[in-house]
């Protein structure tokens, strides 16, 4: 055989084990979506998962495209960065460098310990006062903040509504309501935030009844819903005060993560452990103070 013969032989040989390979791998994605989806049929897609047709007409497995996901998303009346500012929420070049940089290291280690796909962040305060939904808005937004990745911000502090000062669109019904209410459908509590790559659920207007309604099956059906449908959207739930409330103690069940907000002379160490120790060790990762 010749030197050209040989070396075109060569580029096949490469050329077919590359083949081979991404085959191995879209099956592979395949069948951990079909893990994860069990109830999803063969031949239904989501908007986010695609068929790619070979030459021959045959299909090859679903393959999950992440920038149909992301373009799916959309913020029809995005933040202006005076608005931002003006709200608090964090934003890439803010002069203040050191809370963007707080904010970027608190996703590193959330996202470190996760490994690969997506999960679940329970953010609680620690004090009585509640208002830990501006905190939590912002380890979201730190998320979507990375272009190949969404957030998703689960509002489950019914008894505060400050929420609504955080996103551009008006919001009505929300995960209290959804949860009462077999009617409603996810895309009727979904909202955009006014960041990009940012979707909001708000807490509901069914207050007196959210203990029973966050320990409901509908609740859980829920939850498993929304981290099921996009492998790339990491989902912060914002939950009472976790001292105080017993509703923060029931979702702490959907969480994979939990961080704990400590206010600035609200707590003592004592009641720092004391409420780790509540937890399942695994779950807990670590304390974020605010002034």
């Amino acid at each position: 055989m010749d030197e050209n013969k040989l070396y075109n032989a060569l580029l096949k040989s490469q050329e077919e084990r590359r083949q081979l390979e991404q085959k191995r791998g879209e099956a592979k994605l395949e069948e951990n979506f079909r893990k994860e989806r069990p109830f999803a049929g063969s031949d239904r897609l989501k908007p986010n998962w695609v068929r790619i047709e070979t030459d021959d007409g045959e299909h090859a497995p679903t393959v999950y495209d992440s920038s149909v996901s992301l373009a799916l998303i959309g913020n029809p009346k995005p933040w202006s960065r005076d608005q931002l500012r003006e709200r608090k929420i964090i934003y890439s070049g803010m002069p203040d460098k050191e809370v963007m940089d707080a904010y970027r290291e608190l996703r590193i280690q959330l996202r470190n310990k996760a490994g690969e796909g997506n999960f679940t962040v329970l953010f609680s305060s620690l004090g009585d006062k509640g208002g830990s939904v501006l905190t939590a808005f912002n380890v979201a937004v730190s998320f979507a903040m990375d272009s190949h990745t969404s957030a998703l911000l689960v509002d489950c502090d019914p008894y505060h509504a400050d929420l609504a000062n955080l996103v551009s669109s008006p919001m009505s019904s929300g995960v209290t309501d959804f949860v009462a209410d077999s009617s409603l459908k996810i895309k009727d509590i979904l909202y955009p935030s006014g960041v990009d790559r940012l979707s909001v659920i708000p807490a509901g207007t069914q207050v007196s009844s959210a203990v029973e309604l966050f320990a409901a099956v509908r609740m859980r059906e829920l939850m498993n819903e929304l981290k099921a449908r996009y492998p790339d959207r990491c989902i912060i739930i914002n939950a009472p005060p976790f001292r105080d409330n017993t509703e923060a103690r029931i979702l702490e069940r959907f969480a994979d993560q939990v961080v704990f907000g400590v206010p600035f002379g609200e707590v003592t160490g004592e009641e720092i452990s004391e409420s780790v120790d509540v937890l399942d060790s695994d779950k807990f990762s670590g304390l974020v103070f605010q002034e």
